[in-house]
């Protein structure tokens, strides 16, 4: 920082010599007043209820030391800036180029009307390279980004899964109802090597000529192969049980809640976009509010040299009208930026496929004034409501949910049925005997069996005792019921909010847009006339310049305006508009509500 001082003292220097502070300050102390010039001072003051003394000579050269050290440290603080890349003209209108990023696509080439190809993105791939390069502008209208965001939604298209999976599950609980039937079917080989010895005889009860008679140490063995298969039908129908029609009317409680959330989906949904498309139209509109404001500082800027060049205006205005005029260009910088962020806000909830981006095709179109007043809106926000209509049915759901967990404690009785028939085949080979062994029974080289077999009746099931499992899980159900009904009652007082700050927002805004209307008007008229008389020499800049400011604070206050009663009319749709909670139905991109 030292390096940086001595640098900025150099500077001085070599501008005006070491006593160049002294003459600045003595010119500034010589239009004050005694003191007010000690005023100024970085020390302390006299008060102001005492009378001031005369300044002196001591007074007058502490003055100037601290005034010159305060110049040293702006000129130190000026150098810590970084470089440009060239230096800025003395004068004259030149400027420096806009960011091509921010500029994007020119307006003339944007394509009117739908795409051709709206189809995003799979919902599990990602953009290539190519695909995110600057593509194609496209003009859209607010009904058609409405039409391509319905269809194009992520989150609308969760919606419809989450309606088709709680479908399912009403599918599968009244399922419950009829019988189940199932087919059994099962096959197999087997083999077996089997050895048998009598150590003191079975047959002794046959005489040793008999057949069957077996004398003591006879031996014996032999391999068997078996094969077998067999099939059938079961049936299982619950005669009783108390579970199942609250299960049943849980399901249909949550395909209802899920339908509902569908439905206050696309009232966000709604809102959102509408909200975007103004953003974006605000933005639009708000570029060429600053690329006229720039225009005109060019002009002006060129009248101040000319008038310059002839005498008639210090130096100061024409560095007033480069400040003024690079102010301009930062405002419109920044209002392109907004802009191009304004698109792909857009072009997000559009989902479209990464090569497009969207543009307002409508002009700013005022929405009339809201045709309810605040207690009829208010009413009509509370009737219908899908947000509040699918609390009711989660809170429903789980109640039904209790008293299914209840009714496990409860005795269960079924039926049972079942018939089927089986095919054996047992193959003897390598027979063999010792010792007399063989033959207390007939060994068959192959032998086949057939049978059928049938059963049916009652089972009774009674769940005496699990610890209070089964009760603590009910009692967990009921207190989630509480809770949502709670949340209920939070959710009814978010929505009075919303209606009231968007109802008043509404009136705000007409009321605002009238006013607006009128400093536009006058702050025009205003502009024309402190420029004649700035160029007929008349008037000062500084009036041209504070006459300028008022216009373009007018201009973007007027836009405001006029977004803010497009922006709260939306906000009263999304509480009030009719939406279907049929996800094939057809749904409607209407901009209006009538009651």
């Amino acid at each position: 920082m030292s390096s940086k001082l001595g640098a900025g003292r150099g500077n001085r220097e070599a501008m005006g010599g070491s006593g160049t502070g002294r003459p600045l300050a003595r010119w500034i102390l010589a239009g004050m007043a005694p003191g007010m010039a000690l005023g100024l001072g970085l020390g302390p003051g006299p008060i102001a209820a005492q009378p001031l003394p005369a300044t002196g000579a001591g007074d007058v050269r502490r003055l100037e030391r601290r005034w010159n050290e305060l110049d040293r440290q702006i000129r130190a603080l000026d150098e810590l800036l970084p470089a440009e890349a060239a230096p800025l003209p003395a004068a004259g209108p030149d400027r420096a180029p806009l960011p091509e990023a921010l500029l994007g696509p020119a307006e003339a080439s944007a394509v009117p009307g739908p795409p051709q190809d709206s189809v995003p993105l799979p919902p599990l791939a990602l953009p290539e390279a190519g695909d995110l390069r600057p593509g194609q502008l496209q003009a859209l209208s607010l009904e058609q980004s409405l039409a391509i965001g319905f269809a194009n939604s992520p989150g609308l298209q969760a919606r419809r899964d989450a309606v088709a999976v709680a479908l399912a599950e009403l599918q599968s609980q009244m399922g419950t109802y009829w019988p189940r039937i199932s087919a059994y079917a099962a096959g197999g080989t087997d083999q077996a090597s089997t050895s048998f010895f009598s150590p003191t005889g079975t047959g002794t009860l046959f005489a040793p000529s008999n057949p069957f008679f077996i004398p003591p140490g006879g031996r014996g063995s032999l391999n068997t192969n078996a094969n077998g298969v067999s099939g059938g039908l079961e049936l299982r129908y619950e005669l009783l049980d108390f579970a199942r029609t609250p299960k049943a009317r849980a399901a249909l409680a949550r395909l209802r809640g899920s339908r509902l959330d569908y439905a206050d989906a696309l009232r966000r949904l709604q809102l959102s976009l509408s909200e975007s498309y103004y953003q974006l139209q605000r933005a639009d509109q708000l570029v060429r509010i600053r690329e006229a404001v720039v225009r005109n500082d060019l002009l002006i800027l060129q009248d101040s040299l000319d008038l310059k060049q002839a005498g008639l205006v210090p130096r100061l205005d024409v560095l007033r009208r480069q400040a003024i005029e690079a102010d301009g260009q930062e405002q419109l910088i920044a209002a392109l930026a907004e802009r191009a962020v304004a698109r792909r806000r857009l072009a997000a909830l559009l989902n479209l496929p990464p090569q497009l981006t969207p543009t307002a095709s409508d002009p700013i179109r005022l929405q009339p004034r809201w045709p309810l007043d605040l207690e009829a809106s208010l009413l009509a926000s509370f009737r219908d409501n899908p947000e509040l209509e699918a609390l009711l049915a989660t809170r429903e759901a789980l109640l039904r949910q209790k008293d299914a967990v209840a009714a496990e404690l409860l005795p269960k009785l079924s039926l049972f049925a079942s018939a089927g028939a089986g095919a054996t085949n047992a193959n003897n080979w390598n027979v063999r005997i010792a010792d007399g062994g063989c033959c207390g029974t007939t060994v068959a080289t192959s032998l086949n069996t057939y049978g059928t077999d049938w059963s049916v009746g009652l089972a009774v099931s009674w769940l005496l005792f699990d610890a209070g499992t089964t009760r603590g899980q009910a009692r967990a159900l009921e207190r989630r019921g509480a809770a949502v009904a709670q949340q209920y009652a939070a959710q009814r007082n978010d929505i009075r909010l919303r209606i009231e700050q968007a109802f008043l927002g509404h009136e705000a805004s007409l009321a605002r847009l009238v006013a607006a209307r009128r400093g536009v008007t006058a702050s025009l008229e205003a502009f024309r006339d402190a420029r004649l008389r700035y160029q007929a020499g008349l008037s000062s800049e500084l009036d041209l310049s504070n006459t300028q400011e008022r216009l373009i604070a007018s201009l973007v206050q007027r836009l405001e305006a006029t977004v803010n009663v497009n922006v709260t009319y939306a906000q009263l749709l999304r509480e009030l508009l009719p939406m279907p909670t049929d996800p094939e139905a057809t749904v409607p991109a209407r901009l209006q509500w009538s009651p």
